[in-house]
């Protein structure tokens, strides 16, 4: 049956809805009937993908629409197409059947797809005979969806998708393109209006900004080599293991000769060792996933899939984690499910409509980053996430997620006033379908990569974070593995901020912390949010003279070391960088010529080693049974000592004076008698201090010992039994 004119013309304009209907080989009442649109040709053969020749089609328009009857049942075609003196070959991508099947249909109808990367986006393959590249894209209320891309002179009449009904996915097999190329979506929405060209929400990889354009890639070829790394970690409970994370701008901490980014190659050979001479367990990064802008640091990203093309291509990022595990080091990735920007290549109004977001603003547009908040409640969108939690930790084997922003998803009336926000059905401010979603993909990531852990950002009270979101667990019961103790570094940088001669008037800002301290699974941060917006560096938060500053602070890391849960530092504060942190500038590598940043340096190097080695600092971090207050009233003098302990090791004596008065002897309660030794002393010499101590070691008697209290320093005595 021969089509109407109006089809054809709409087929050749770029406006048919359902190109497969009327191109490629169909059964007919004559035999196999095949049509083909080849622009500039005159004259086409039809071939077998064996070259058998099948038959010659007519010329049906002078637009280059070709048509006829050929041999055989209806199969992949190429066409040998001649014209202006040349000749040349087209695999015709509509001669090809569908590669989604009703399996992939019913598990995203469901929500629990958890391969959907290895479904959607652009994948390299071999489908029914031909090498190629499979599309695939959500776009459930869109007419009409073409990929454009260099392979094609980005023409969005050329390859038109099939609709798969069930689900809103498009697909399409393009043949005879391989990696490396650029593409897009070209998306009419329901109204008919064309959108701008969209970046694919699952590629693997897109262009260096300001371009936008997503790119085909191969499957990765990396031989991993860390399987001892990931059977360590799989084996042992995180809470119970030494956790110190160095979090990294890989932009800028450090930068090559011309000041552009380091490739993921150059990072290895420079930041791996450096974190392993450090002693950190793990390195984070503020997000990696492709995003268009600097000042955003990644946390607007439009490539939830993508390693940054700033730093080299993707599988670059594969061989730094693979190193830095052969090296003994994790590596956690900060992750950003809470929103996404308004960029008119992403996600926002992706088909035309609504689909990543709310239509409401009062519950999908975000005030304080001028972002859109995904639409968590909607199966799709929830799996797209979920998906990519898994993504990071199955193909670049990445340790854990940092997940940002967990309050703004928890409380649809973050940083809103009265009016601006809708209450959820039970006329309360909770998010639950976010909650539902962080409950999903926290399960999903603990069942499906043993080894790996969450971290959430998460500064209220919400009861549950780090509990275990178990289909019998409490509502409110999130699943994460660890939460950020934003409290306790609010109230101590305040606390640290004062004169010493008004800490004494402060004293609970230290206390305070550990009335709640094992209420969750924490991890004490000093993150790149300290040291920027005018907050400057974490030297200059100290008061006194410069001597005073790099005591205070070494006082501090000390005490924070010392303290239940688990480390992050920020790059730069482990030397003491004194200027404010700024992503387009490396850090100031050269202050470490300085005996005092070079002291600081040490120091952190050394309670590294030293939380690292002794149990009784880390193996009970999250429970209470492992602190005990020895002095926790000595507000006039701003002393503070506690005892850190596990089952099997020693106990270690945490001694904090917060004054530049030394204390000498300063008695102190220690449940053992005997020899304590002096682990650590933040005042020695090696790190710029004065060198006051106490000759390696105390004894104590009657439950009591005489120490010797540096002014501005943390001591740690360890507890050594007689033989």
């Amino acid at each position: 049956m021969k089509p109407p004119v109006a089809a054809i013309d709409a087929l050749l304009d770029g406006t048919n809805e359902d190109p497969f209907a009327l191109l490629g080989p169909h059964e007919g009442p004559d035999g196999t009937f095949a049509r083909v649109w080849i622009p500039g040709a005159e004259a086409v053969t039809a071939r077998a993908l064996d070259g058998a020749v099948l038959g010659k089609l007519a010329k049906v328009d002078d637009r280059g629409l070709f048509e006829g009857v050929i041999d055989g049942v209806p199969q992949p075609l190429r066409y040998v197409a001649a014209g202006g003196g040349v000749e040349w070959w087209v695999t015709d991508p509509y001669s090809f059947g569908p590669v989604l099947g009703p399996t992939d249909d019913f598990l995203m109808n469901e929500g629990t797809h958890f391969r959907l990367h290895d479904k959607m986006g652009a994948h390299l393959i071999v489908h029914e005979g031909a090498e190629g590249v499979h599309f695939s894209v959500w776009a459930p209320n869109a007419r009409r969806v073409a990929v454009v891309g260099d392979f094609n002179d980005w023409d969005p009449r050329r390859h038109g998708m099939r609709r798969r009904n069930d689900t809103g996915v498009w697909e399409i097999f393009l043949p005879d393109i391989g990696a490396g190329r650029a593409y897009k979506y070209a998306i009419t929405g329901p109204d008919g209006v064309a959108q701008p060209l969209k970046a694919d929400p699952y590629a693997f990889a897109a262009e260096l900004r300001p371009k936008t354009a997503s790119l085909t890639t191969a499957p990765m070829h990396h031989e991993w080599g860390d399987a001892a790394h990931r059977e360590a970690w799989a084996s042992v409970d995180p809470r119970r293991a030494p956790i110190s994370i160095y979090e990294v701008h890989a932009g800028s901490w450090q930068r090559d000769e011309n000041g552009w980014f380091l490739t993921w190659d150059m990072l290895a050979e420079r930041l791996i060792p450096y974190a392993v001479a450090m002693g950190f367990t793990h390195i984070e990064f503020m997000p990696i996933s492709e995003h268009p802008y600097d000042p955003s640091w990644g946390y607007q990203t439009t490539g939830l899939y993508a390693p940054s093309a700033r730093f080299g291509d993707h599988e670059g990022f594969a061989r730094f984690v693979d190193g830095a595990h052969r090296a003994g080091i994790g590596v956690l990735l900060d992750w950003v499910p809470a929103h996404f920007p308004t960029d008119a290549h992403g996600l926002s109004r992706f088909d035309g409509t609504a689909l990543y977001e709310h239509e409401d603003p009062r519950l999908g547009y975000h005030p304080d980053w001028n972002t859109a908040i995904y639409n968590f409640g909607r199966r799709e969108v929830s799996a797209f996430l979920v998906n990519n939690a898994l993504f990071w930790a199955e193909r670049y084997h990445v340790d854990g997620l940092r997940v940002d922003a967990v309050a703004s998803m928890l409380y649809r009336d973050y940083s809103r006033k009265d009016g601006e926000w809708i209450a959820n059905r039970e006329g309360g401010r909770e998010n639950w379908e976010a909650v539902e979603f962080m409950r999903a993909a926290n399960r999903a990531l603990y069942a499906r990569e043993p080894g790996a852990f969450t971290v959430a950002e998460e500064s209220t009270s919400w009861p549950g974070v780090s509990a275990p979101a178990y289909d019998e667990a409490p509502r409110t019961a999130l699943g994460f593995g660890f939460k950020w103790n934003m409290g306790w570094m609010h109230d101590t940088l305040k606390y640290m901020a004062r004169e010493p001669v008004h800490r004494k008037h402060h004293h609970a800002a230290i206390t305070f912390g550990l009335v709640y301290a094992f209420d969750e699974n924490f991890v004490l941060p000093i993150s790149h949010d300290e040291v920027v917006h005018g907050k400057g560096s974490m030297l200059t938060k100290m008061p006194g003279d410069d001597w005073q500053k790099f005591a205070n602070l070494r006082t501090y890391y000390a005490m924070m070391w010392g303290y239940p849960g688990k480390k992050l530092l920020f790059m730069g504060q482990e030397f003491a960088q004194r200027a404010e942190w700024s992503e387009e500038r490396a850090l100031d590598w050269d202050l470490l010529n300085s005996s005092a940043h070079d002291g600081v340096r040490k120091l952190v190097r050394d309670l590294n080693r030293l939380y690292r080695e002794k149990r009784a600092l880390h193996a009970r971090d999250c429970e209470p049974e492992g602190f005990r207050w020895l002095v926790q009233d000595d507000a006039e003098n701003s002393v503070f000592v506690w005892l850190r302990s596990a089952p099997g090791a020693p106990p270690i004596a945490v001694i904090v004076n917060m004054t530049p008065v030394a204390r000498m002897p300063y008695r102190v309660p220690l449940p053992h008698d005997g020899r304590w030794r002096e682990v650590l002393n933040s005042d020695a010499h090696d790190y710029w201090g004065s060198g006051l101590g106490n000759l390696g070691g105390v004894v104590a008697t009657g439950g009591y010992a005489d120490v010797t209290l540096p002014p501005l320093a943390t001591v740690m005595l360890e507890w050594e039994p007689a033989a």
